[in-house]
């Protein structure tokens, strides 16, 4: 196959878009593929690491009007333990030391949210079979934290309600997480 830009060299790359819900494939040369790919990787590179992301996100600015804004941006002091800039953190995908986290805390969750589709807080993923019994576990845990409020406040009425529903979910857990049958 051809290049689709230069009609001159064999097409090895080839970049799929979906456009209005449809898939559409481009096949490109390797030198063409640098110019249309979204990150101007070098294909003779390994594939995409997290430093290439995160410079390519963070990068160098484009334009006069970009560079103009960062001027007027505080700058960032570099981290006090190991001299560390943000930038050299963005262009490696990892902190200096274990400090860094301090340092740029500020700066953190923009990264995160770019990273995590505009999530700050990671709360990690269950695998489907025990997902369930780790919600009941959860809701147990929120029941009880209840449950010693209600206590606090002498409101034993519903600190009975409580006990009960979370006897009922603890029921629910020992018998491998399934509701129990109402027959």
């Amino acid at each position: 196959m051809i290049c689709e830009n230069c009609k001159q060299r064999p097409a090895k790359v080839t970049v799929t878009q979906i456009q209005d819900g449809t898939h559409v494939q481009r096949h490109y040369c390797e030198k063409c593929a640098q110019n249309f790919h979204p990150f101007h990787l070098d294909f003779q590179q390994d594939p995409l690491s997290l430093h290439q992301l995160l410079s390519n996100w963070f990068g160098a600015p484009e334009s006069a009007q970009v560079q103009q804004k960062q001027q007027l941006q505080p700058k960032i002091p570099p981290c006090s333990s190991c001299g560390w800039t943000f930038r050299q953190f963005l262009n490696e995908g990892k902190f200096g030391c274990a400090h860094c986290y301090e340092s740029f805390r500020e700066q953190l969750p923009s990264v995160f949210k770019k990273l995590h589709n505009g999530n700050v807080k990671h709360v990690g993923k269950a695998p489907g079979k025990f997902g369930h019994k780790l919600q009941l576990k959860k809701q147990i845990e929120a029941i009880r934290t209840s449950m010693q409020a209600a206590i606090g406040i002498e409101n034993f009425e519903e600190a009975a309600k409580l006990r009960d529903e979370a006897r009922e979910l603890e029921k629910q857990l020992q018998s491998g997480g399934e509701p129990p049958d109402v027959n």
